[in-house]
């Protein structure tokens, strides 16, 4: 209890900091901007795609192209994705479609699809449940002018949760997630790669292995920026938030994707795992007031929700501007027992379900189709 509330504490520094020392994406007028190609990976239509898709389109940059990929001519985004190329022209939108590409990672297996369509050394990966500000693009590339910077992320966060459900899941990313990847940035604890949003050089992704050597692991992510940074390459990390949409139909699917998020840090990072439960304050504090049944255990109580929920409303209000996670700041006690419950569940569990497909998950990082 004692060592969850002070990690919140740290969590809200970590993102003051951040924030208060982010450089502006701009370079002088002499330097030109380099000529980029975003690279979309699509399947389905997903809740918001056409205005997702569409904000890679009016990205207020020089020169740049966008490249949408699927995997089957019958995928029911393809017809948006020709409005767009006929909205925007051939020059600019590319749809690249290929049913042999085989990875069990799905993400890894639609960008093998879409890379040789892309004409510019400078890359950005960006997911199909992004929405992208106009600046975005300026803001990830900025960072790649410095030679020995090997990839750039941008923070995102979740955004347009209707149900409860969808809430929790909002509130698990922008209270949880996004905080402990800029406390684990700024503590230098550990370098992380958000696969969400990248921006990195061909050549970069050459020097590991291309992106089919990526293939085979659950968090093809973190594995890209673990090769990259083994090359002697750095990272950065950019305080320019983009939204990702959460779009859940069910509770099952909300519950599937809870012990997703926690076997991905389990397959990366055991021992970071395994050390967070001891940050889960509301639980245990409510389970400590429950045993003592005393004025100290609902003092103690008292005093870790307090804190949490004042350093989330920090994080999210002040920090991400997240407003609709201030609004569903009730359910974030909730949203912590469950993750508990998770976080035990994901310890034990060895199989990942991803797009209704369950692989079994081996100790480093891969992932093979259960059959």
């Amino acid at each position: 209890m004692i060592g969850g509330s002070i990690y919140a504490i740290l969590s809200l520094i970590s993102v003051i900091w951040l924030k208060a020392t982010a450089a502006p994406s701009s370079r002088p007028n002499s330097v030109p901007w380099p000529p980029v190609t975003i690279l979309k990976p699509v399947c389905g239509l997903e809740k918001n795609l056409s205005e997702n898709l569409r904000s890679a389109c009016v990205q207020d940059y020089p020169e740049y192209q966008v490249v949408f990929s699927i995997q089957v001519p019958d995928d029911p985004a393809l017809p948006l994705l020709k409005e767009l190329q006929r909205e925007f022209g051939a020059q600019k939108v590319s749809i690249a479609m290929d049913g042999q590409r085989t990875a069990p990672n799905g993400k890894i297996k639609n960008l093998l699809v879409g890379l040789p369509h892309a004409r510019y050394d400078v890359l950005v990966i960006s997911d199909s449940d992004v929405l992208l500000r106009p600046d975005y693009l300026k803001a990830i590339v900025a960072p790649l002018e410095d030679p020995n910077v090997g990839f750039v992320c941008t923070l995102y966060k979740a955004s347009r949760a209707g149900t409860w459900f969808e809430k929790l899941e909002l509130l698990t990313i922008n209270a949880d997630v996004m905080s402990n990847i800029v406390f684990a940035h700024v503590s230098g604890v550990s370098k992380v790669c958000l696969g969400a949003s990248t921006a990195l050089h061909r050549s970069t992704l050459k020097d590991i292995g291309g992106l089919e050597a990526l293939g085979d692991y659950l968090v093809e992510d973190y594995e890209m920026g673990q090769r990259i940074l083994k090359t002697g390459k750095k990272n950065a990390i950019v305080f320019h938030l983009v939204d990702t949409i959460v779009d859940l139909k069910t509770v099952r699917q909300w519950w599937t994707h809870q012990l997703y998020w926690d076997l991905n840090i389990r397959v990366v990072r055991p021992a970071a795992f395994f050390g967070t439960v001891v940050i889960r304050a509301i639980p245990f504090a409510l389970m400590f007031a429950a045993l003592r049944l005393d004025l100290l255990g609902l003092v103690v109580m008292g005093g870790a929700v307090m804190i949490r929920m004042a350093t989330a409303a920090g994080i999210l209000g002040w920090g991400f501007r997240d407003w609709e996670g201030i609004k569903s700041l009730a359910l974030l006690p909730m949203r912590d027992g469950a993750g508990l419950v998770s976080w035990f569940r994901a310890f034990t569990k060895r199989t990942v379900i991803w797009r209704g497909v369950e692989f079994i998950l081996h100790r480093d990082g891969r992932m093979v189709p259960r059959l």
